[in-house]
């Protein structure tokens, strides 16, 4: 199955193929009937007042449930419009694409307080997935284009011209500016919004957000920094370190935190798509090699690329999802270049990572889709099933079926 897929995503760019002798096939679980029973379960359980599925408990797997404004929300709703697609490319399984797309829009509704009022911050990008999804169904949808008009603004407020990037967390000095590499993902909703209303202050907001995060977050051997601490005054970096990963002490070890390295590759990939500036490929490129270089002979993904094995470190499935869907994303990048060769070597490491991942995660008795998800270690939250490992997870799936790669 994989070699077809990588020769049809050879082929149709360059007439190059590429054999696939011995490689894995994309995993079964990725199309697995359990997704949509057990998405369906849980999307027709929609609590009043609303409440969002976030991570679940450590031992049988069920949701635990968060008020709507929390950075998370947005990820359930998306999924069940991952659920849609999903019915586009495989065909109706659980309930028909019109149903799903009725469960995403009522699941959305519980997010609307937010435009106007929201402690999430920087996370607005991540609130405003179902409504972006929205659009590309219905792009005259007005609840839809205001929520995202509405994020894209509250966004681009936090923007400190001075630094040249959106504040990610709220300091009690207004002059520590805290800014983490997740802020990448965010950047979408900017893009999202100058489509809709042609302000392109909102792209250039994001183009200089991703120029200092190039500069200040991403290290030489393209491993990164989760936190750059800035003045806010000057814009000098203060302190560049973690808040998730494992360690920063450049006396012992400066870690990199596989999920923040992961939103890097996919926000860098991400802007390259939409300014075609080569320094945001090289540096997706990069990180893209760290990342592929210091996953362990076994493909589990750890928590922290760098933490000890001793004891032993926690994986994050819910990294290697995302990390998934980022190599896609760059492996289409490489495609528009005309290099096939890079998209098919990007496409079958992605394959690769999801079948060892999924072989670990899977659990047909949880709540969740995927167990082995570490929300915070530093906090000992983890082990459990991540609302955002399984929203990456099936959208995983419906990209290399929309690729050519796999089969529903």
């Amino acid at each position: 199955m994989l070699a077809f897929g990588l020769v049809a995503l050879a082929l149709s760019v360059s007439g190059v193929s590429s054999a696939a002798t011995g490689l894995v096939s994309p995993p079964a679980e990725l199309f697995s009937p359990l997704i949509g029973e057990k998405v369906l379960k849980t999307a027709q359980s929609f609590p009043d007042p609303p409440q969002y599925p976030q991570y679940t408990d450590r031992d049988e797997g069920n949701w635990i449930w968060f008020v709507p404004d929390q950075w998370t929300a947005g990820f359930f709703p998306a999924t069940l419009y991952a659920m849609h697609e999903r019915t586009k490319l495989c065909g109706t399984q659980t309930v028909s694409g019109s149903q799903w797309l009725e469960l995403g829009r009522t699941w959305s509704t519980g997010e609307i307080p937010s435009e106007t009022h929201t402690g999430v911050g920087h996370d607005v990008g991540f609130l405003s997935y179902p409504f972006m999804d929205e659009l590309k169904v219905n792009p005259k949808n007005e609840t839809a284009i205001q929520a995202v008009n509405a994020f894209a603004n509250h966004l681009a407020g936090r923007f400190n011209p001075i630094v040249g990037c959106t504040r990610s967390w709220d300091t009690a000095d207004p002059t520590d500016f805290q800014v983490i590499i997740d802020n990448m993902m965010n950047l979408e909703v900017l893009f999202a919004s100058e489509a809709l209303t042609g302000n392109h202050t909102l792209r250039d907001i994001a183009i200089s957000h991703a120029d200092k995060t190039m500069v200040n977050h991403i290290r030489a051997d393209g491993g990164s920094f989760h936190v750059v601490d800035y003045n806010s005054t000057t814009g000098a970096v203060i302190r560049q370190r973690t808040s998730q990963g494992y360690a920063d002490n450049r006396h012992v070890c400066i870690s990199t935190w596989s999920r923040g390295e992961a939103w890097g590759i996919y926000g860098f990939a991400n802007m390259y798509k939409h300014t075609r500036k080569l320094d945001y490929l090289q540096t997706a490129r990069k990180m893209a090699k760290y990342w592929i270089t210091n996953t362990p002979s076994d493909g589990i993904i750890p928590w922290d690329f760098n933490a000890p094995l001793v004891p032993p470190r926690p994986a994050d499935s819910s990294a290697a999802m995302i990390a998934a869907n980022g190599l896609l994303l760059l492996a289409d990048q490489e495609l528009s270049i005309l290099n096939a060769t890079g998209a098919a070597y990007y496409t079958a490491e992605v394959v690769k990572m999801l079948d060892a991942n999924t072989k670990l995660a899977w659990r047909p008795a949880w709540q969740s889709l995927l167990a082995n998800g570490t929300v915070n270690n530093p906090e000992h939250n983890n082990l459990t099933g991540i609302v955002y490992g399984d929203y990456f997870f099936i959208k995983a799936g419906n990209e290399l079926v929309s690729r050519g790669v796999a089969r529903c």
